[in-house]
Formats: C-alpha cells, sequence, structure tokens
C-alpha cells in the first residue's frame, strides 16, 4: 500500500527544532523530547479486510478528487451504522460494546497478545500499540517515580498498560465499556503480577466494567488512550471535561486528528468495512480538544505527533492552568 506508507511515514519523537511538532513550553529553544501514542485505524474492521487494489491508490495518489467523492456517493456507511444500532438496541455506545465483547474482542486479543496467527497489518498495529504503551510510560516516568501514583487508565482494553504502570508501582483503576476486556485484562494481570518476586509486590490494578461517563474518584492522574474516537465532538467535549474533573495533576489523551487526508482515509475505510462490522469512527481537530480543556480550567502541557504506516495520532498532555 505504497500510498499509506508514503503518507503515513514512521515518525515517534519530536524535538524544538520542527516547531510544528515540538512539544509545548514556555521555552520553546529547550529540545526536550516527547513521546506519544498511536491509535488503532479508524475503522474496526481489519485493515487487511480493506483490499484496496493498486488502481484504487492511483486514482487517490493521482489526485482525482472528483472520482473519489464519486466512488464515496456509492456506499452510505451512515445506514449502515444505523442498521448496526437498531440490531444491539441502542446507539453508538451499544454498538461499540457489542463489537468489542464479541467480534472486537477476539480480534483485538489476538493483535494484542503474542501469537503469531497475525498478518502483516495486524502485526503492524501489534508493533504500533508497544510502542504506544511505551512512550506513554516514559511520558509518565519522566518527571517521578510511579511508585504509590493513582492512576485511572479509562478504557483499558486487555491491561496493556494498567498491567506495566502497575508494575512500576503505581495503583491502577482500570476499566472498559467491555465486560470481555476487562475479563481478559483481570487475568493477565494475575498471571504476570503474581509471577513477580515478593520483593516488588505489586498492587494488582482494579478492573471495572464502567463506560467513560460512570467513572468517578479522584487521580493524580488520568489517561484515555484510543476512546475518544468512538465519541462526535459535541460529546466528546463533555467527555473530556469529565476526564479532568477526575485527575488532579494531569490528564493524558489521544485522539485521531482531523486534517483532510486523515478525514479521506477514513472514508476510504469506510467503503470496505470487511467482514466484522465497523463501528462509527470520530476524528477530532486538536483546536476543538484544546478549547475543551481549557473550557474546564486545564492547558495543553505537551503534544506530539505519530504516525505509522496504519496508525496516526495526536496525543496531549493537559495540567491544571
Amino acid at each position: 500500500m505504497a500510498y499509506t506508507s508514503s503518507l503515513f511515514a514512521p515518525t515517534t519523537t519530536f524535538g524544538t527544532k520542527n516547531p510544528r511538532f515540538c512539544p509545548l513550553s514556555s521555552k520553546p529553544k529547550t529540545t526536550r523530547t516527547v513521546t506519544v501514542a498511536a491509535i488503532p485505524p479508524l475503522t474496526t474492521a481489519s485493515a487487511a479486510d480493506l483490499s484496496l487494489d493498486s488502481t484504487t491508490l492511483a486514482v487517490i495518489g493521482g489526485g482525482s478528487v472528483a472520482a473519489l467523492a464519486a466512488a464515496l456517493s456509492l456506499t452510505d456507511p451512515e445506514r449502515r451504522r444505523k442498521l448496526q444500532a437498531e440490531e444491539v438496541g441502542g446507539g453508538d455506545k451499544e454498538v461499540v460494546r457489542e463489537y468489542f465483547n464479541n467480534n472486537g474482542f477476539k480480534r483485538w486479543r489476538k493483535i494484542y497478545g503474542e501469537t503469531d496467527d497475525v498478518n502483516r497489518v495486524q502485526l503492524d498495529i501489534r508493533l504500533g500499540h508497544s510502542k504506544t504503551v511505551e512512550n506513554v510510560l516514559k511520558m509518565l516516568k519522566e518527571e517521578r517515580s510511579l511508585e504509590g501514583v493513582t492512576v485511572c487508565d479509562a478504557g483499558c482494553g486487555t491491561g496493556c498498560l494498567a498491567i506495566p504502570l502497575a508494575k512500576e508501582g503505581a495503583i491502577v483503576s482500570a476499566s472498559d465499556i467491555s465486560a470481555a476486556m476487562v475479563a481478559e485484562a483481570q487475568s493477565q494481570a494475575k498471571a504476570e503480577l503474581q509471577a513477580m518476586s515478593e520483593n516488588a509486590s505489586p498492587v494488582l490494578p482494579k478492573f471495572e466494567v464502567k463506560d467513560l461517563e460512570s467513572l468517578d474518584g479522584k487521580y493524580d492522574t488520568v489517561v484515555c488512550l484510543d476512546v475518544l474516537i468512538h465519541y462526535p465532538q459535541n460529546k466528546a467535549d463533555g467527555m473530556i471535561g469529565h476526564l479532568a474533573s477526575l485527575a488532579e495533576k494531569r490528564l493524558i489523551l489521544s485522539f485521531a486528528p482531523k486534517t483532510f487526508y486523515y478525514d479521506l482515509l477514513k472514508r476510504i475505510g469506510e467503503l470496505f468495512p470487511g467482514p466484522s462490522k465497523a463501528t462509527r469512527a470520530y476524528l477530532h481537530a486538536e483546536a476543538d480538544v484544546e478549547r475543551a480543556l481549557n473550557k474546564v480550567g486545564w492547558k495543553i502541557n505537551k503534544r506530539g505527533l505519530v504516525t505509522t504506516q496504519f496508525y496516526f495520532s495526536r496525543l496531549v498532555e493537559a495540567v491544571p492552568a
């Protein structure tokens, strides 16, 4: 997929030599490095199922917007999503819950796991997700040890971040809308943490089945990776405010940035949903996320962008203004 590769050249860190992507700082001449996270493809259908042939990519790569628009007009993803919602008896949230308790859970458990039964695209996603966890951990440990720090992992999936946080000594509260994901995370946490030496004695994360709206409590840090993609901007604003209300010192968010090219690729993905049903995916302009944070008295302290062949993500760290 040459077009995708050329658009999403792998990038992981940014310094101040390129002001477009450098971290926000009151001293712009410093050379602080920001590590950032990557998110899953914009449809929850397998990227391998997109089956974009060379002709399709040549048309897009050649800049034929009119031809692409005509192709897009032949599909009705909104109608498909409406049918999904009717099948599960609800809206976006119910579709997401249903997907990640069934087909989505099977797919992402395999991707996040260690099995060799993955294709090239899934392997790329796995490697990207591993880098995500590594980068976020570096960001969290940048200023001090995580020993005793309370962290809310909102949308924990199979525990890929919650478990390493616990190993670092953090007191972790982890939740996900999917009961299947939470059960898997809890199982993996018990296996990995109990296998550690008695001297390490990490505290097992507290896992709960909850959507973001149901989260409560107070934490030193709240982390929400890859979840805002399921919220339209009007709901994302409220959700960002809610997550900020739970955090006392730091809020870390990742989201798919809304740009012309990324929006175009999202719509291309909707043309080819694959055999598994895709959930609705929303892009968010960085300015809109920043505005939502400012509205509740928070400001962005660091920001960065990372892309791989099948990932693109903006990550921001916010602190009280």
